[in-house]
């Protein structure tokens, strides 16, 4: 790879992966509207390496007190909200990993096609304006339950359908449930933790069992540029997310699958 498609990728997935827009659209839709070779899996796993640095270095605190809490809870029956917290991220993991074992192969076959990336990037949009035009938005993220989790947890399963946004449709849920913007997106975030370990792990063994040569530039600047502008989005996403609504988001999703429709179906 050289060094344009590689902070071109790495840029992408930094970017994409934490905001309602579909980072694994935009990566399966860059290489084909450029005509570029396919980054390969050794990459792939470089970038979702960034992502997890970045997210777990700036919820770095909550994530050790999530952590505390949850081993007490468990060892010591010491329970917090903490501890509580913790168990709604694993509650919340459970059904898109499980269908994940389930139907990734299908997907990949079937659905990794720039029609399907097309309808759910409208689709999904339209929802995501629903749940924040209709949302109550008075929940904070510690009034959430376990039947939240649960909701939450259900709709993260969609986003195994390429161009849905996994960080999209749990922020959708979320506002749905009537929590506020940014405690939509911090839960969305948290729960993005363990979905993006448990995908990197298994793009690892994948990659691990192949025995494909490695790029390690490549993988090093993947993560390297994935991870700093994953942290940096992050960072004024929920700094700005108030202030803006998800309205500049939604619009963008609908143009981008309004133009993939053109370009693809047209």
């Amino acid at each position: 790879m050289d060094f344009t498609h590689i902070l071109g990728l790495g840029l992408l997935q930094g970017l994409t992966e934490f905001l309602p827009i579909s980072s694994s659209a935009h990566l399966i839709l860059l290489p084909l509207l450029l005509a570029w070779e396919d980054q390969g899996l050794a990459f792939d796993v470089a970038v979702h390496v960034g992502s997890l640095l970045a997210v777990t270095t700036y919820f770095r605190k909550d994530l050790s007190r999530i952590v505390a809490g949850w081993l007490k809870a468990v060892f010591k029956q010491q329970y917090s909200q903490e501890s509580r917290l913790g168990w709604l991220i694993i509650i919340g993991t459970i059904p898109v990993g499980l269908m994940g074992l389930l139907l990734g192969d299908l997907i990949e076959i079937y659905l990794r096609s720039p029609l399907v990336i097309a309808i759910t990037t409208i689709v999904f949009g339209l929802l995501l304006w629903r749940a924040d035009a209709i949302g109550e938005r008075v929940r904070e993220q510690d009034k959430l339950t376990v039947k939240d989790a649960v909701i939450v947890g259900l709709y993260q399963v969609l986003a195994l359908i390429p161009g849905t946004s996994r960080s999209g449709i749990t922020m959708t849920a979320g506002l749905f449930l009537g929590l506020t913007r940014e405690a939509a997106a911090r839960f969305s975030f948290l729960l993005s933790i363990p979905l993006i370990f448990l995908a990197g792990s298994l793009k690892t063994l994948h990659l691990v069992e192949s025995a494909i040569p490695v790029d390690w530039f490549a993988i090093v600047a993947g993560v390297v540029i994935s991870a700093l502008s994953a942290f940096a989005c992050i960072a004024v996403f929920l700094k700005l997310l108030e202030r803006i609504g998800m309205l500049p988001f939604v619009i963008y999703r609908l143009v981008l699958g309004v133009f993939l429709l053109y370009v693809y179906v047209v």
